[in-house]
């Protein structure tokens, strides 16, 4: 199995999984909004705390986390390193070429990298502790106004819900085909990048034919139980606020007036 963790339903009896899909899916995008705001140590310490509140109120172990994190660490350190060398500014340490290290440069970098694995975080959360189909009702009832423009709000909840579950999925498949190949005397870590990425394309083919036939069952099933849109379609569990979504009221409440008085400080 793969170590891909955003995507996947964890079940757990902790006070996130009492919140309501709609206010954990509301919370997210506004804290992803807020990372953006950040602009200083200061403002970047306040959401570094909220986002690590926001892990342990999950009550699950921070290796899950890791998990989350660790397929894209690669990318965050890679974007943190063009930061660093590409933006000049303050102390200059070390130049050469277009290429430079300097203070600004450095906390630059550094700031980017707790930017993307925050928001990485913070989706693991929505994820890990809310069932892909609350995840398809709750974005169906934030993209309700576009209902009055004719669109298919129902359908695209479903499609983004479905293809966020097939992250994972994939993932997983990969490894599978992966480890089959190794058997047969495959070996993906030799040679230089253009050599492995070579050893990479026979995996394509059948994980292509794997994602299709993963694609037909699931349509399969679809048919099988009369699934003919969002239009009309009873429920069978009807999201329903609670005292419990008053919590991440409060959270956003404390959170912006926090941002707030450390971005003029």
């Amino acid at each position: 199995m793969s170590k891909i963790i955003i995507g996947r339903y964890l079940p757990g009896t902790s006070f996130m999984y009492k919140v309501d899909p709609r206010a954990k899916m509301l919370v997210t995008f506004y804290f992803i909004l807020m990372i953006f705001l950040a602009n200083n140590w200061q403002s970047y310490l306040v959401i570094t705390v909220f986002g690590l509140m926001t892990v342990v109120a999950t009550g699950l172990k921070p290796k899950v986390f890791w998990d989350g994190v660790k397929p894209m660490i690669w990318l965050i350190i890679f974007t943190s390193l063009l930061q660093t060398f590409f933006m000049a500014g303050g102390k200059i340490y070390w130049h050469w070429w277009v290429f430079a290290i300097s203070s600004e440069g450095l906390i630059n970098g550094l700031y980017v990298f707790i930017r993307f694995t925050l928001i990485i975080v913070v989706s693991t959360v929505m994820t890990v502790t809310t069932k892909p189909l609350e995840i398809a009702d709750a974005m169906e009832w934030i993209m309700a106004p576009l209902k009055l423009f004719k669109v298919n709000v129902g359908m695209i909840s479903l499609v983004i819900s479905i293809a966020l579950r097939f992250v994972p999925t994939l993932f997983d498949q990969t490894m599978k085909i992966m480890n089959a190949q190794r058997s047969r005397g495959a070996d993906f870590n030799d040679g230089n990048l253009v050599q492995r990425a070579k050893s990479v394309v026979p995996m394509l083919v059948p994980l292509f034919i794997d994602s299709l036939e993963v694609a037909l069952d699931l349509s399969t099933a679809m048919e099988s139980r009369g699934y003919k849109g969002s239009e009309g379609r009873s429920r069978y569990r009807v999201l329903k606020w609670s005292k419990a979504d008053l919590v991440p009221l409060a959270y956003c409440v404390i959170l912006t007036a926090l941002m707030v008085i450390v971005r003029i400080h």
